[in-house]
């Protein structure tokens, strides 16, 4: 009998091992994908049992929370959600989450380890802290002045401190409120669909995500090019470049809308935008050397992030000779985004280096305490400091005493490069008016701020849209106002 007690315990001790095994395999191997299963509900109900963490802009938060009152407890709420919706993106019961609610994410919602007086401990118990806060690099002043100023068009502003990479102002327009997409049900799908559906796409970050010709805009990066592969040595001496030009192996002529281009030097053709000259000199240039200076200014770079994606700018790696005469015009094939142009802008700004441009000053806890500073770090060596001072004078020149005089500011130095990108099939669509600028007020040791703008007016006639009459003017009402907070803050 004593026997068959002890089979009987041994074979009870065998199963409890074969459950704490199995118990363990499920906590330690099973527990990513459980938690990750669609169908596990607990995850969701959790995930919302408290409030998010705030996005904050110039030490107020252009976010909050709300009490549902239902199983998933707490909605995102937006202040101003048109305004900041480029920057903030959404964070829904629904659809999940995009640009800083989805980078920050974990911080937002608490599950950052760091967020725990005892981060390791916290990371093994899968604990959930009060969400933390992401302070963000935008000064609302200056995103109210470019969203105001796209008045509801179709387009984008970009803002970033030459120096340090930092992002000012980021504005797509036309936008939408996030909150709407915040909760669950028939409201939320409906405004989901009509979002998706509107003929004007207010849900597409048109200024980190959407890519446009750049037009005469990229002029400056061919410049920056033919200067440092030694193809111009002097900015004012003519160059043998013919008007008309025919694009080589075609019989296609390309025009200027200026006059006097014909061998004109370099100085004048950014002066006044010479379709002829910067397309000669791209092929002077060659292939292999525009496309290593293109890339040093960040296009083809897929892996660009401010902390949420950016897409691609393009300039292709394999072309015909006449197709590598209109890419160095900023047609063809090539092209950006407004981010990306911001960045040529404050490459020439910042002595031929560009800053990697970020939108998340620091991450706290919600107590306040630092969780993490973004740290300044160059991003790519764009051109020579000798060519970034040389394409300085140049663009100042253009504003001073060409295209850009609607971007002059009383008082301050500023440059910039006027842009009206073809695009459609033949060229038929409405020409997109760019215009990138920089501006350094006339007490400081260094440019506060580089700007690129967009606007893609599908109202306007091709002779009303232009880079210096549409986007110039509100590229400059931005500048202004970085100028006076670069002002205040000194004082």
């Amino acid at each position: 009998m004593t026997r068959y007690i002890r089979r009987a315990a041994a074979l009870c001790l065998l199963l409890l091992a074969a459950l704490l095994v199995n118990a363990g395999r499920v906590m330690v191997v099973e527990a990513g994908s459980l938690n990750d299963d669609p169908a596990n509900r607990r995850i969701a109900i959790g995930r919302y049992a408290q409030p998010r963490g705030e996005i904050v802009v110039d030490g107020k938060p252009v976010t909050g929370s709300r009490d549902s009152g239902q199983q998933l407890r707490w909605e995102r709420t937006y202040r101003q959600g048109p305004l900041y919706a480029p920057l903030t993106g959404y964070a829904s019961q629904t659809y999940g989450t995009t640009l800083v609610e989805d980078a920050e994410d974990a911080v937002l919602a608490g599950t950052e380890p760091m967020l725990a007086p005892l981060p390791l401990l916290n990371g093994l118990t899968r604990g959930r802290e009060p969400g933390g806060d992401v302070l963000t690099t935008i000064r609302g002043p200056m995103q109210e002045i470019a969203f105001r100023g796209l008045g509801g068009k179709r387009g984008a502003v970009v803002a970033v401190e030459p120096a340090t990479g930092r992002i000012l102002a980021l504005v797509s327009s036309p936008s939408y409120d996030p909150g709407v997409l915040s909760g669950t049900g028939p409201g939320v799908a409906g405004a989901w669909r009509r979002l998706n559906s509107s003929p004007s796409r207010p849900m597409l970050n048109r200024a980190l995500r959407q890519t446009y010709p750049p037009g005469s805009t990229f002029k400056i990066v061919t410049a920056a090019a033919a200067l440092d592969a030694g193809v111009v040595r002097d900015v004012d001496a003519p160059t043998d470049t013919p008007d008309p030009f025919v694009l080589p192996g075609t019989r296609q002529v390309l025009p200027n809308e200026a006059k006097g281009c014909g061998d004109a030097s370099l100085a004048y053709a950014l002066q006044w935008s010479c379709n002829t000259v910067m397309a000669g000199l791209g092929v002077e240039v060659g292939l292999t050397g525009m496309v290593d200076a293109v890339e040093r200014f960040g296009f083809n770079d897929p892996a660009l992030r401010v902390p949420s994606w950016v897409a691609r700018s393009t300039f292709d790696r394999e072309m015909s000779t006449d197709q590598l005469a209109l890419s160095s015009i900023g047609q063809f094939d090539t092209t950006a985004t407004p981010l990306q142009m911001a960045m040529v802008a404050a490459a020439v700004a910042n002595n031929g280096e560009i800053a990697r441009p970020h939108l998340v000053d620091r991450t706290t806890t919600s107590g306040g305490a630092t969780v993490e500073r973004t740290a300044r770090r160059s991003y790519r060596q764009a051109m020579n400091p000798s060519t970034a001072l040389r394409l300085q004078e140049l663009m100042v020149r253009a504003v001073e005493e060409g295209t850009g005089t609607n971007a002059a500011i009383p008082g301050a130095r500023v440059g910039g490069k006027t842009g009206t990108a073809q695009h459609g099939f033949g060229n038929t669509g409405t020409p997109y008016a760019w215009f990138i600028a920089w501006a350094q007020g006339e007490d400081s040791a260094r440019p506060a701020v580089a700007v690129a703008v967009v606007v893609e007016d599908a109202e306007a006639s091709r002779t009303d849209i232009s880079g210096g009459g549409s986007a110039a003017p509100l590229a400059k009402a931005v500048m202004e106002e970085a100028l006076r907070l670069e002002t205040e803050g000194r004082g």
